[in-house]
């Protein structure tokens, strides 16, 4: 086991984060801003250790390379690098800081979710490099997880119900329609099997919740702290949208998410997990599920915390549409903007605002605005500046109390929203409790497959 280029910095001085999803779209955007504010906001002797996942080990290697080509540009042109150190700034000192590597993950198959997992608590990682402005890893091990920003997902669409497309302009108005869509078209009940032994389960609720689920809970021994350890819990952020409303998910639709899901309701499910996390109808599953088996049992730790986010309205491949369109919609998206909306970033990289906000920021100042109970958004104003903003969740409001909206501008709320009741803030906490009851109970029964197959090899 080599001896890693961070073995001998403090733990204030270095950072890992892993993004899940990250070789392209938001996921690359997030890695890109990770390393630009880490370099230009923490000691210049910190070290940042970036772990982007991807589907294929030859998208890992490709990613590697990308975000240190991305962090050799940034080194070498920041004007807040070289203002910070003076004269005889070399870009190779900051570069020899930034460390990035990968781990295959297959989110629709458990067993890759499984080895990707061991590989990480367990094993090693290696990223070897003949670039003298960057340090050889081999057989590295990772000591923790500061946070881990689950991205990673699918979309289901196959395009575009043109007649919903002209209806939601003319009746809402291009800011909504674009902001709250309900023109996409989408594929039905297509599942794939996680385990080859198991039933189906539909691919978006696989790839964009379950997977994710079963991922943190193998993390958990790198997400947790010694109690009195003075470094801040290990952070579970959730990536969710803009989109998601009240109908998007029920109980009685819970059965057949499993099966089927809409983006919509996978994004839906996320913003109840991730927010209820934290009351104490959830504390018993959510204290279950942020127990991991393999961490000791002698010694007290302190579980790491959840957060949710999104990115905003970004232009992605995400959404299949051809060349011609999709110029076009990046037309419709600026105009948008424009016109302003404040949830509009529209390219990855601003996009990534949010979830980098919240894998950075120090943890007294989370807490002093109870962050573990408020959707932070991506947003822009009219000239693209980005900034962090609270977002409107229907049936929880702004931050689960009925105090009101923080701003409470027509432009930004979805048409219709009404101000958070009593009544609708307990229904979402019952839907949030029977939610995690629910998950709790399906991590256990496909954990459950996994061990049986084990015993049969």
């Amino acid at each position: 086991m080599a001896p890693a280029p961070w073995d001998g910095v403090p733990a204030e001085d270095t950072h890992f984060v892993l993004v899940t999803g990250a070789n392209s779209g938001i996921g690359f955007g997030i890695g890109q801003r990770l390393i630009d504010e880490y370099l230009t906001t923490r000691s210049l002797s910190a070290h940042l250790v970036l772990i982007p996942t991807t589907r294929s080990v030859k998208k890992s290697q490709e990613t590697i390379n990308a975000l240190r080509q991305h962090a050799r540009q940034f080194a070498t042109t920041s004007q807040a690098l070289q203002s910070r150190v003076g004269p005889g700034y070399d870009p190779r000192d900051t570069t020899r800081r930034v460390h990035v590597l990968s781990v295959k993950l297959d989110l629709c198959s458990f067993s890759a979710i499984r080895q990707a997992a061991a590989q990480l608590v367990h094993g090693t990682l290696s990223s070897p490099s003949a670039d003298a402005d960057f340090e050889s890893l081999v057989d590295v091990t990772i000591p923790r997880l500061d946070a881990v920003i689950f991205n990673a997902g699918v979309g289901g669409w196959t395009g575009l119900d043109w007649p919903k497309v002209a209806h939601n302009i003319l009746t809402k108005g291009l800011v909504q329609a674009t902001t709250w869509p309900t023109f996409k078209a989408a594929t039905a009940g297509h599942t794939v099997t996680p385990l080859p032994s198991g039933p189906p389960v539909g691919e978006v609720f696989c790839a964009n919740v379950f997977g994710h689920y079963l991922f943190a809970h193998a993390l958990v021994p790198l997400l947790s702290r010694p109690a009195g350890s003075p470094l801040a819990p290990g952070r579970i952020i959730w990536e969710s949208s803009v989109e998601p409303v009240w109908d998007c998910l029920s109980l009685d639709d819970f059965q057949a998410i499993k099966t089927s899901a809409a983006y919509e309701s996978s994004k839906r499910l996320t913003d109840i997990l991730a927010l209820t996390s934290t009351l104490a109808p959830c504390k018993p599953f959510v204290g279950r599920y942020l127990h991991n088996d393999t961490t000791t049992t002698t010694i007290t730790t302190t579980p790491p915390k959840i957060y949710l986010v999104h990115p905003g309205v970004v232009q992605t491949t995400l959404f299949p549409l051809n060349a011609f369109m999709f110029f076009w919609y990046r037309i419709v998206l600026y105009v948008a903007r424009w016109l302003g909306s404040p949830w509009h970033p529209i390219t990855a990289y601003k996009g990534a605002c949010a979830p980098v906000w919240l894998a950075l920021q120090e943890q007294g100042a989370l807490d002093a605005v109870a962050a573990d109970r408020v959707k932070w958004g991506s947003g822009t104003d009219r000239a693209g500046n980005c900034r962090v903003l609270k977002t409107e969740v229907e049936g929880w409001g702004w931050d689960g109390t009925t105090a009101g909206a923080v701003v409470k501008r027509a432009v930004g709320r979805k048409s219709g929203a009404v101000d958070l009741t009593k009544e609708r803030r307990e229904e979402f906490e019952e839907v949030g409790a029977k939610c995690w009851q629910e998950m709790e109970r399906l991590r256990e029964e496909w954990e459950a497959r996994m061990e049986g197959m084990k015993i049969q090899e």
